[in-house]
């Protein structure tokens, strides 16, 4: 199967961003559609390459008091859930640090430790007296 490239030339380009420029068409879409593009996207990447962003379609998000301190508030918690896990993450590598120095200093292989001692929690819940739910 045969690929056909169309490449469009940069005065080809020029021309369609300042029709849009002079308001000849009303979007994107349209100018696409009249110079049998395949599509906006492509208009749009010539209408930003030639620095006339200004002629882009804008996202304008209204939202509610409530809506924007919800979101507010998701962000906040966010932020202090990442801070929990980085601490997390510094906790384990600490104790993982410990446990090595532990099993070095013990002349113990910490891989054997681990399998040797190796408990599941069913057994630890039956030890501890808690049993299963």
């Amino acid at each position: 199967m045969t690929v056909t490239r169309v490449r469009y030339s940069e005065a080809f380009k020029r021309q369609v961003v300042e029709q849009l420029e002079r308001g000849r068409y009303g979007s994107l879409n349209a100018a696409a559609k009249a110079y049998g593009l395949g599509g906006a996207s492509t208009v749009g990447h010539w209408v930003r390459k030639y620095g006339r962003e200004d002629l882009l379609p804008r996202n304008v998000r209204i939202e509610t008091v409530k809506e924007r301190d919800e979101l507010k508030e998701a962000r906040k918690r966010i932020r202090e859930l990442e801070a929990a896990v980085a601490d997390a993450h510094i906790d384990h590598c600490l104790e993982k640090a410990y446990f090595h120095v532990a099993c070095e200093r013990m002349g113990v292989d910490p891989e054997d430790f681990k399998k040797k001692n190796a408990m599941t929690l069913s057994e630890l819940r039956k030890g501890s007296g808690k049993g299963s739910r």
